[in-house]
């Protein structure tokens, strides 16, 4: 995106850097949906806006030199919109220009604001709450299936910042349910767990971090609903159930 810098500078327009922990094949919908909120507020890129992307695609250690990359560069802002380690490293790059972050976890405990509601610093954000989510989505399938006790739990490992907090939180609340974790990254990994699941005769499945897996998920759904039962399905940032 230098082009775009350079642009920027001699229009002598605003300049958002956005950090990610992903690729630009991974996030074609929320880079879609930031461009729409940037238009919503009356900002269109090339016109009175420029962005510079930075992705870390999977390789969380690059980080801190994406972050001061933008720095460097001369951002109006930073946005982070999905990643705690992410929020960190623009943090430790600047204390002036401003950082506006999504969360999944507890931002105060992750070191990235003082409070919730006065964060201080340049830095502030979107706390998606995805903690509390998994204890609620855990209550709702005990309502739905009251004498299930055996769950199956689909995690994505190569999602570094939420895997280790995302199964604490579901055995947390567990409430002396047996719990069966797969680890799952691509549509094959997630074959392979549901073939376990069967065999396994678990009840109920709970799929979280459904960043890389979701076609896979949709295609063997459909084969193996009826004959197993109830599956939840987590979207990473959005914390919503399908």
């Amino acid at each position: 995106m230098v082009a775009g810098t350079v642009f920027a500078h001699a229009q002598q327009i605003p300049v958002v850097g956005f950090l990610d922990a992903g690729s630009p094949r991974e996030r074609t919908q929320q880079v879609a949906a930031f461009r729409q909120g940037l238009a919503e507020g009356g900002y269109q890129e090339g016109q009175n806006v420029a962005i510079e992307f930075r992705w870390a695609e999977g390789q969380y250690g690059r980080f801190a030199e994406l972050a001061a990359d933008l720095v460097r560069r001369g951002v109006s802002v930073i946005a982070v919109p999905g990643s705690a380690m992410g929020a960190l490293a623009a943090k430790t790059s600047t204390t002036t220009i401003p950082i506006v972050f999504g969360s999944a976890g507890d931002p105060v405990k992750e070191g990235l604001v003082a409070s919730l509601n006065q964060p201080g610093g340049n830095l502030t954000g979107v706390n998606f709450f995805t903690a509390e989510l998994v204890a609620k989505r855990m209550q709702l399938l005990r309502k739905v299936a009251p004498s299930a006790n055996r769950i199956a739990v689909l995690v994505n490992p190569t999602d570094l910042e939420s895997y280790d907090s995302i199964l604490r939180e579901v055995r947390a609340a567990a409430a002396g349910q047996q719990i069966s974790t797969f680890d799952v990254a691509t549509g094959r990994d997630i074959d392979s767990a549901f073939a376990a699941w069967s065999m396994r005769r678990l009840t109920l499945c709970l799929f979280l971090q459904a960043r890389s897996s979701t076609q896979g998920v949709s295609s063997i759904d459909a084969r193996y609903r009826g004959r197993i039962g109830l599956i939840v399905i987590i979207n990473e940032l959005h914390g919503t159930a399908e």
